[in-house]
């Protein structure tokens, strides 16, 4: 059994969460359309949960078959608002009208994570947070856009938690990894029973 581990994701969150617990990872990602599987998925009426599942395990499959012989992990996060699912914005005007729109409000947010051996997903979970935005000013708004720059572009919420991104909210509840983007726990404990960590 190998213990060699990938991580399928260019996230740097997810990959300093990794090494932090002290799991030795490579990174090798492949590239996926994420707009237009979740387009798909989304006109099928798929539940967020499965979307982000599903996007998860997209972004791990073809890194798993290249590499049949090593363990391989892939997340993907996905933000909930009043039934509308969030995505990535394009650009910090996207950014700021979706802070707009989720401000004052609660939001899920949906960490889903699949591992893969021998080429195929063998175990996944998602993970599951509620935060509520506080009702900032336009002039706050403005500045932390100005401030973030494109570092906004790269995450689901247009928030980093473990940075500026903490000042949008008067509420977070949920498992703290899981909003960073990787239900790390869990993953350390699937890892556990594969000889990768120390039991």
């Amino acid at each position: 059994m190998s213990t060699s581990v990938l991580l399928a994701s260019g996230s740097e969150i997810r990959q300093q969460l990794l090494l932090g617990a002290g799991v030795a990872i490579n990174v090798e990602t492949s590239p996926v359309d994420e707009p237009s599987i979740m387009a798909a998925l989304l006109q099928e009426n798929a539940k967020p949960r499965d979307i982000a599942d599903t996007l998860a395990e997209y972004k791990g499959r073809r890194v798993a078959i290249k590499n049949p012989d090593k363990i391989v992990i892939s997340a993907d996060q996905v933000l909930v608002c009043e039934g509308q699912v969030y995505s990535k914005p394009d650009t910090q005007e996207q950014a700021m009208k979706q802070l707009q729109q989720l401000r004052g409000k609660g939001h899920q947010l949906l960490s889903a994570v699949v591992i893969f051996e021998d080429g195929a997903p063998v175990w996944r979970h998602i993970g599951r947070a509620q935060l509520v935005m506080r009702d900032f000013s336009d002039a706050f708004l403005a500045e932390y856009v100005q401030k973030i720059g494109d570092d906004i572009l790269t995450t689901v919420g247009c928030y980093k938690l473990e940075s500026l991104g903490v000042q949008l909210f008067s509420q977070v509840q949920g498992d703290y990894f899981t909003i960073l983007g990787l239900p790390l726990i869990e993953v350390l404990g699937f890892l556990r029973t594969r000889g990768v960590l120390p039991t």
